[in-house]
């Protein structure tokens, strides 16, 4: 089992930059992927980024080239450090993983996910 605790999540101005963390407890061997996801008011759930065991990166195409999704030398510690932030970018964040490999960013492929949190994005 894998516990995950997201923190970071605040109101910024647009254009700004922002770095979330996600702590990931228990046993890491078993998450093959790590994720970040994203839900705003009314809308589903969606893939952000993830990051496969080989260290391989994936991105949501409306998130690349601004968004990065590395974790520290220890593996317990996943980030989304983004920039350039847009209104549209405002949501609840969330860690996740999954102890197969990385696919399409799917929710259904993760299997323990932290609590959200909250980043806004204003003019």
């Amino acid at each position: 089992v894998v516990q995950l605790a997201e923190s970071g999540g605040t109101s910024v101005q647009v254009g700004g930059s922002l770095r979330l963390s996600c702590e990931v407890s228990g046993y890491r061997a078993t998450a093959n992927c790590l994720g970040w996801f994203r839900q705003a008011p009314g809308d589903e759930r969606e893939g952000v980024a993830s990051l496969d065991d080989d260290e391989t990166s994936t991105y949501a195409s409306s998130v690349k080239g601004r968004f990065n999704i590395p974790q520290d030398a220890a593996r317990r510690t996943l980030y989304l450090d983004m920039s350039s932030l847009k209104p549209t970018d405002t949501a609840i964040y969330y860690c996740a993983a999954s102890p197969w490999s990385c696919g399409s960013l799917s929710s259904s492929d993760f299997d323990w996910w932290g609590q959200g949190t909250q980043v806004t994005v204003s003019s």
